[in-house]
């Protein structure tokens, strides 16, 4: 290409014409060097240029997400403001004279202080007149022989750091600290009764006020058997609680969030009334005087009295009876007065206002295996417009409308009524749409969730924990594992620093105050 005349007795059209033609050959010599390259590194014997899909999540509420918000930019942002008060150390240097003193420049270092400290305190004791010892009692947040930072660190290593007991020990023994496993275990489980309560309380808040909550489970041990830890949550809090059965009579057992009375309402005898309790017994429990029992054993004897406890059938009445007491619990406490359930579809989970996860809907479809063109084309097709049903949904619940609520009721029939002449798929769709009021409750209730997303992520700490720690051999020991993981969920969904929170609960000189966690839960939930 020849270079041109005086650039500047080119009029503009010529300019522009110009620059055109010299992008044009700047992406021809790119081209050129790329192929080049691949070409060297082919004779070389090198491999070519990794071929790497870009780290984006995959899944159906990944696929219908905005494009913008899917290819985003995901560079490292601007850097964040130290969390912590800055020291500043001047340091000097050696100049020639006549040198000129022009300011300073900046340079920030973060570093990490862990040593071993050992305090001897002195108490004073003194002997009254009357022949009592009177003792200085030890500051504040000191119980037992190790201070509240060591408690914090271990706690912070153990439950949020998901750091083995054993490893613990190395750390502070490589520290300096004598310290053994027993000891470690006694300030993980032992006197923590505060924080279980804590947790407790977090979930009491949760289903006062929550409009929505998802739920999940997943296996867990204890006391070398196999049992099942219950997550509960949404935006603001997450509790976990590990029992022996998934059954959904321990499901309304947990609900009663720590209460362990029975009670005989209206809601409760409503609720065997849907359960096909027969009417004989129900108005055998609701004429009876007593209506409140204080525990499982007040109650089983009640039943016992009654001779409902005796009595078998298709649906065992003692389960159904049991159930209602529960519900009837729930009820009386307040909880779960216009609260959505949303689950994955374990039965369990199926009480009071229930909605079913979309995500798990569709991949029941995903996970049917076609075996010809056709019935692939026919699963594909039927992917594809639940896909963009899904979108549509979460495009309603941004802008909810009485005319779209219609319009997508009558597009959903239109999807799970039809026959795609692939057998398995046939039978799944009306499978699912038998499930059409829990699927579509969205439309009455826009605020809640279409997925179970939330859940799931929650209890990957629980998973985390049993692959890494194994279960637990004593009732203390599950209660705070359940506890402590619960309380450093909520702590991130409401942003509060863990660390902080320990400090501020073990009475850690100098730690900021963080509020009881039930009453910010609260707080947000209201608002919501």
């Amino acid at each position: 290409m020849a270079p041109p005349g005086d650039i500047d007795e080119l009029s503009n059209a010529e300019l522009r014409a110009l620059v055109v033609k010299l992008f044009e050959v700047v992406t021809d010599l790119e081209r050129t060097v790329a192929a080049q390259r691949e070409e060297i590194a082919r004779l070389k014997g090198l491999k070519g240029r990794p071929d790497i899909k870009p780290n984006t999540p995959s899944g159906m509420e990944q696929a219908t997400a905005d494009k913008a918000k899917r290819f985003g930019r995901t560079g490292r942002g601007p850097k964040r403001t130290p969390r912590v008060a800055v020291e500043d150390r001047v340091i000097t240097v050696s100049v020639p004279a006549g040198a000129r003193f022009r300011g300073y420049q900046d340079f920030v270092v973060q570093d990490l202080v862990i040593s071993p400290q050992v305090i001897r305190f002195r108490r004073e004791r003194w002997s009254t007149a009357d022949g009592q010892t009177v003792i200085a009692p030890l500051p504040a947040g000191f119980k037992g022989h190790f201070g509240p930072e060591l408690r914090r660190f271990v706690l912070m290593q153990h439950h949020q750091g998901q750091v083995t007991v054993a490893r613990i020990v190395a750390q502070l023994q490589g520290i300096g600290i004598d310290i053994s496993k027993r000891q470690v275990m006694r300030i993980l489980n032992d006197r923590q009764e505060g924080f279980v309560e804590e947790a407790r309380d977090v979930l009491r808040s949760g289903l006062v006020s929550a409009p929505w909550v998802t739920v999940d489970d997943t296996g867990a041990r204890h006391k070398a058997k196999n049992g099942y830890c219950t997550q509960i949550g949404n935006d603001h809090f997450t509790w976990f609680g590990t029992t022996g059965s998934k059954s959904r009579q321990n499901f309304l057992d947990l609900l009663r969030a720590g209460h362990a009375d029975y009670v005989i309402n209206d809601e409760a005898l409503a609720y065997m009334r849907k359960r096909a309790l027969s009417s004989a017994l129900i108005s055998l429990l609701a004429n009876h005087p007593d209506r409140v029992f204080a525990d499982h054993q007040a109650w089983q004897a009640h039943l016992d009295r009654l001779g409902i406890a005796a009595l078998t059938g298709t649906i065992d009445p003692n389960m159904v009876a049991t159930e209602g007491a529960l519900w009837g619990s729930i009820k009386a406490h307040g909880f779960l007065d216009n609260t959505v359930i949303v689950s994955d579809d374990a039965g369990q989970f199926n009480i009071s206002r229930h909605a079913l996860c979309w995500v798990h809907s569709e991949r029941l479809v995903h996970k049917l295996v076609a075996f010809n063109d056709r019935d692939r084309a026919a699963q594909q097709r039927i992917r594809g417009l639940i896909w963009d049903y899904y979108r549509d949904l979460k495009a309603y619940r941004e802008a909810p409308s009485s005319a779209r609520r219609a319009s997508l009721r009558a597009r959903f029939d239109r999807i799970f009524r039809r026959t795609t002449g692939f057998v398995m798929l046939d039978r799944l769709l009306k499978r699912l749409y038998a499930n059409r009021s829990e699927l579509l409750v969205v439309l009455d209730r826009p605020d809640i969730p279409l997925h179970t997303n939330g859940s799931e992520n929650d209890i990957r700490c629980q998973v985390t924990k049993r692959k890494i720690s194994g279960g637990t051999r004593s009732d203390d020991g599950r209660a705070c594992r359940d506890a402590f993981l619960g309380i450093a969920k909520t702590c991130a969904k409401l942003g509060i620093s863990f660390w902080h929170y320990l400090g501020e609960r073990l009475r850690v000189a100098n730690s900021p105050d963080v509020p009881y966690l039930p009453d910010i839960v609260f707080g947000r939930s209201a608002l919501s």
